[in-house]
């Protein structure tokens, strides 16, 4: 089924940005949705942002709002997160995922699919 690939992670400082990409080397992805998971203190993976198949429908975790901005590319089978006004609480792996659904859900078992994570570390 092929595989996702995520990059762009890194260490930054409070207030900085990144911008996190996904490749995608699976025969569906331009027909399900997909999200960004990460998986901080927690120590269980929060749902970050969901795309829907044509990027059209779109949806935030509360804490990101304003903040992430997810896109996606079914062309170049990649997805991106832009991450600005970083806060410590961002900090943690960041895992791409496609869904089995057409429209993101929250629910990660609602997601077959899932790269190996890229770390994100927001220092103060």
């Amino acid at each position: 089924q092929g595989q996702l690939v995520e990059s762009g992670g890194g260490s930054v400082q409070e207030g900085e940005s990144l911008k996190l990409s996904c490749e995608a080397s699976t025969t569906t992805f331009r027909s399900f949705a997909m999200a960004w998971f990460r998986r901080g203190p927690k120590n269980e993976r929060e749902f970050v942002a969901g795309i829907s198949w044509n990027g059209v429908m779109v949806d935030y975790a509360d804490t990101v709002k304003g903040r992430f901005t997810i896109s996606r590319d079914n062309d170049k089978k990649t997805l991106w997160l832009e991450m600005v006004k970083l806060m410590p609480e961002d900090t943690g792996v960041y895992y791409c995922a496609e869904s089995t659904l057409a429209v993101p859900h929250v629910e990660e078992r609602h997601y077959d699919q899932w790269g190996q994570g890229t770390q994100v570390t927001v220092s103060s």
